[in-house]
């Protein structure tokens, strides 16, 4: 095993040595092979570091490391230094082309699947001036305005919402290319942009292999920014500021990752299985796109083998367009943890669907646990083939919405979680189980029986069958619902969207799968017998306090309508606390500990809840990491005492 040295005073021609560095990491990247380690020392980085030499196993990895306690900084720009003052606080630079090679970010467009077009076309370039981030603007002429609008409507959540912008003047920048140059014009105001820290896109990635199958790689504790990421929709190419590329077993870890243009972290899907075929060809919509994406997937290697199984931990990401960490097909078997996300697409430059702090689809056998996820325009999305997914103990707050479960089929897991932004949940989705939450916003639940999307064989990449999402097979048990007075009641109907807290639009639905069955045979026929009838739930032993409204056919439940627990997420420096208060009687009502003995098998996938073992799965740890005994008080936190509380739950 060789240890290389890469530093700032090193060269490409030296030995590599701690003694005789090299100067790029490339080059050291170049030179390592199975079991070898990458030390690099403090500076900035300018390039596009690209693995060639995979690792070969768990114990044979290729490890690039920022040496201890120094700073190492991976950019995917360049510093631009020959700004020419032309009107007023405007300024301009021109380019050859030739320093952006085959890739122009100032050329490149947002494009894709699944994205709307917005009023002007958006680019995958940006200026950034002493580490703020600009807009781009659609003409010229914009750049003499004195500010831009500072608040859109957003689509999901129909409310009014402020774009971030630092300072609450808007900084704007705007190109034109040619044959031989690109001239990039920008507003910066007060400051002289020769005199400032002032960079431009120049690359679209800053860690991330041009060829698939670089598995057991380390990438551990370095800065990376400004990255030219396209858009990464389940149906495309999916590269990120960071990526594994379709391979296996990488670990990212101890990173600070921010300004992507679109992706940080990317774990997804690769060129050959889909390339936005929908976007380019319209003659299917993406949906059908999706589907083919997936067969082609598993034609292309789609296995436990070949891809997946990262572990992704202990980073910040932050500032990034689209997703702090994304993946289709390719995150299957990963375990996600410890990671501190916020400010995801809130520049709201563009939209479109697969926007979220976290954004995966098939994430079969996926574990997302104790992540803190803040500030983002969405949490987490689960979207398409979350099977065996269990998603426990992280902390969602102050996003448009904390979570969005879609068309998946189950069984998976979500258990222990905060859920304490205004827009708590979207369930479009059936074979759940809800253990132990904390919810705190709007929930909206909804049966999509115009999609159908695939299920497997458990724990396996293995296809079983399609089915689209009847409603229901859901397993509510031990959570905490909170009412608020600035929501919609629930209107309990069916196939509606609606909106409130607490379990109360399952009302009507049956309590067991022997009750559905008795249903659905009332009358002979075939799939319209299924369709017509709303499948069991399994709900209980939940506490809703003010104005939460329960399942009308909940056996024990605590309710108190008149209760207010004034929940409260404090930030203190790098601490994160909860406040909020109990009833007397928050000890009255005690919960099961759940696992694979107490939780009916879903109903579609005919399968058990359990781990991605396929062993059973008991469900035991509070959001503060405590064992539990044979009962378990409502709620994540097994500490909450009646009256006053405040929990340390980050830092």
């Amino acid at each position: 095993m060789t240890e290389y040295h890469v530093a700032k005073n090193g060269s490409d021609v030296g030995e590599g040595s701690k003694h005789s560095p090299f100067l790029t990491i490339n080059k050291a990247a170049a030179e390592a092979i199975a079991g070898d380690t990458i030390i690099v020392h403090e500076g900035e980085y300018r390039e596009w570091v690209k693995p060639r030499n995979p690792g070969l196993s768990e114990k044979r990895r290729i490890t690039y490391k920022a040496a201890d306690g120094e700073k190492v900084v991976i950019k995917g720009s360049e510093r631009i230094q020959n700004w020419v003052e032309i009107e007023g606080t405007v300024w301009k630079t021109v380019l050859p082309n030739e320093i952006f090679g085959d890739f122009n970010p100032y050329q490149e467009e947002v494009f894709g699947d699944w994205l709307f077009k917005s009023e002007s076309k958006k680019h995958l370039g940006d200026v950034y001036l002493n580490g703020m981030s600009f807009y781009e603007a659609g003409t010229y002429k914009e750049l003499l305005k004195p500010s831009i609008r500072t608040e859109i409507k957003d689509n999901w959540t129909r409310n009014i919402v402020p774009v971030h912008q630092p300072e609450q003047t808007k900084y704007v920048w705007y190109a034109e290319v040619d044959e031989y140059n690109t001239t990039i014009y920008a507003n910066f105001h007060y400051y002289h942009p020769n005199e400032e820290n002032v960079e431009i896109n120049v690359r679209k990635c800053c860690f991330y292999p041009e060829v698939s199958g670089m598995d057991y790689l380390t990438v551990k504790g370095f800065e990376m920014a400004h990255a030219a990421t396209p858009w990464t929709p389940p149906t495309a190419d999916q590269p990120g500021l960071i990526g594994a590329h379709w391979s296996k077993g990488w670990i990212i870890e101890d990173n600070i990752i921010h300004d992507a243009k679109c992706s940080g972290i990317s774990i997804g899907k690769e060129i050959s299985t889909g390339d936005n075929f929908s976007t380019k060809r319209k003659d299917k919509p993406g949906y059908q796109y999706q589907i083919e994406s997936v067969f082609l997937g598993l034609e292309a290697g789609w296995s436990k083998e070949k891809v997946g199984s990262h572990i992704i931990r202990n980073n910040t990401i932050y500032d990034c367009g689209q997703n702090a960490i994304v993946g289709h097909l390719g995150c299957i078997f990963s375990e996600i943890y410890n990671n501190h996300i916020y400010n995801i697409a809130l520049k709201r430059e563009f939209y479109g669907h697969e926007i979220a702090g976290i954004k995966l689809h098939a994430a079969i056998d996926v574990q997302l646990h104790t992540n803190r996820i803040h500030d983002c325009s969405l949490g987490l999305w689960l979207d398409w083939q979350t099977q065996g997914t269990k998603i426990s103990r992280n902390l969602f707050y102050n996003n448009n919405r904390d979570m969005y479960i879609e068309v998946n089929h189950g069984p998976f897991i979500v258990d222990h979680n905060i859920l304490a932004s205004d827009y708590a949940l979207d369930n479009y989705a059936q074979g759940g189980a809800y253990i132990n939450n904390l919810i705190f916003g709007k929930m909206v639940h909804r049966k999509i029986l115009n999609r159908s999307t695939p299920y497997h064989v458990p724990h396996s990449t293995k296809i079983k069958g399609f089915s689209v999402v009847h409603g229901g097979d859901d397993r509510w048990f031990n959570n905490i619902f909170i009412g608020r007075e600035d929501m919609e009641g629930i209107v309990p109907g069916k196939n509606e969207s609606l909106h409130g807290v607490g379990t109360a639009h399952y009302n009507g639905y049956a309590t067991s799968l022997g009750e559905y069955m008795e249903n659905v045979h009332k009358k002979p026929g075939d799939v319209e017998i299924y369709l017509d009838n709303d499948q069991p739930v399994y709900i209980n032993q939940n506490a809703y306090l003010n104005g939460a409204v329960s399942f009308e056919r909940e056996e024990e439940s605590l309710v108190d309508d008149h209760f207010n627990p004034n929940v409260t997420i404090v930030e203190e420096g790098d601490d994160v606390y909860l406040t909020c208060e109990m009833p007397e009687t928050i000890g009255v009502v005690l919960g099961k500990v759940h696992s694979t003995e107490t939780l009916e098998r879903v109903r579609i996938v005919d399968a058990e809840f359990e781990n991605s073992d396929g062993t059973d799965v008991v469900i035991d740890t509070d959001y503060l990491g405590k064992q539990k005994g044979a009962a378990s008080i409502l709620g994540p936190i097994s500490d909450l005492k009646p009256g006053k509380n405040k929990v340390k739950i980050w830092g």
